[in-house]
C-alpha cells in the first residue's frame, strides 16, 4: 500500500472505526470513492462488492451455531438466539420469506450483503441496522416487507395480533402518535385479519394526514377501516383541541 497523506490516513482510520473493517478493505472502499468518506461508507453498505470481504468459513460456523439440530434451517430458537429486537431489519436484509425462519441461502446471503462473518462484526453493525428504521425510504421498504414476512404461510391477510405487534414495533422507531389509538380501535371494533391494502394505506395515512386530522379528506380513497378509525377518534373525543399528543406525523 502506497504511503498515504495525513488526510487520507485520518479518513482510513475513521472508516475502519465506523465499519469495523480491515485496513485493506477500508483503503479499497475509499479509493473507489475518490477518498470521500461518506460516499465510501454508502458504497460499503450498499454494494455487493463487500461480499468479497467476508470469510465463507466463518459464515458456515455462524450458520451452524444458529441452525436447528434436526432441520437444515434456522428456526425460531436460533433466531431468538441471534437477535431479538433487530429481527425485522435483519430479516429484511436477509430477504427472508417467513418470520422465525432463515434458510441457509437467506442467512449466508444476507450476512454477505452486510459484510458480516462474525458475532463481533454483527454487533458492530447493530447501530447501523437500527438507524435504517429512521431512514424514510428504507423504513417504507422495511414496512412493506414486514407484511409478507409476518403473515402465516398460505394466508393472504395478516393476523390481527401479529399486525398490532408489528405496528407497535415499527412505529416505535418512526413515531406516529395515533398508533396506540389505532391498535385499540382494531381490538374494539375490527377483530379480524388485516389485508395488504389496509397495511399499505395505513402508512400513507400516517405519513400524509396530520395527527390532528386537520387535513383529512373524508372523500379520499382510504380503505373503509381507516375511515371508521377517524369516526372512532371523533366519537370518543380523542382529538382534543386539535392535539392528540405532542408528536408529529410519520415522515
Amino acid at each position: 500500500m502506497h504511503k498515504l497523506s495525513r488526510g487520507h490516513r485520518d479518513k482510513l482510520q475513521q472508516f475502519m472505526a465506523i465499519t469495523g473493517t480491515s485496513e485493506k478493505v477500508a483503503h479499497q472502499a475509499l479509493k473507489a470513492s475518490e477518498w470521500h468518506l461518506e460516499g465510501a461508507i454508502d458504497v460499503f453498505y450498499s454494494q455487493p462488492l463487500i461480499k468479497a470481504f467476508t470469510d465463507s468459513r466463518h459464515l458456515e460456523e455462524l450458520y451452524s451455531r444458529y441452525k436447528d439440530p434436526y432441520v437444515d434451517m434456522i428456526l425460531a430458537d436460533g433466531i431468538s438466539l441471534l437477535c431479538n429486537d433487530l429481527q425485522l431489519v435483519v430479516s429484511w436484509h436477509m430477504k427472508a420469506n417467513t418470520m422465525c425462519e432463515f434458510s441457509k441461502q437467506e442467512f449466508i446471503g444476507g450476512l454477505q450483503a452486510l459484510g458480516i462473518d462474525s458475532l463481533e462484526r454483527f454487533r458492530e453493525r447493530i447501530p447501523y441496522m437500527r438507524s435504517e428504521l429512521k431512514d424514510e425510504h428504507k423504513f417504507r421498504d422495511i414496512y412493506n416487507f414486514a407484511f409478507g414476512w409476518a403473515k402465516e404461510k398460505g394466508q393472504k391477510s395478516l393476523a390481527l395480533d401479529t399486525a398490532i405487534g408489528m405496528w407497535q414495533l415499527l412505529f416505535a422507531e418512526k413515531q406516529w402518535p395515533l398508533v396506540d389509538h389505532w391498535c385499540q380501535f382494531l381490538q374494539a371494533r375490527h377483530n379480524k385479519a388485516i389485508s395488504r391494502d389496509t397495511w399499505s394505506q395505513l402508512l400513507e395515512f400516517a405519513r400524509t394526514v396530520d395527527p390532528t386530522l386537520s387535513n383529512y379528506d373524508a372523500e379520499g380513497a382510504w380503505p373503509y377501516l381507516i375511515d371508521e378509525f377517524v369516526e372512532y377518534l371523533n366519537e370518543n373525543g380523542i382529538i382534543h383541541g386539535g392535539q392528540p399528543n405532542d408528536s408529529s406525523q410519520v415522515r
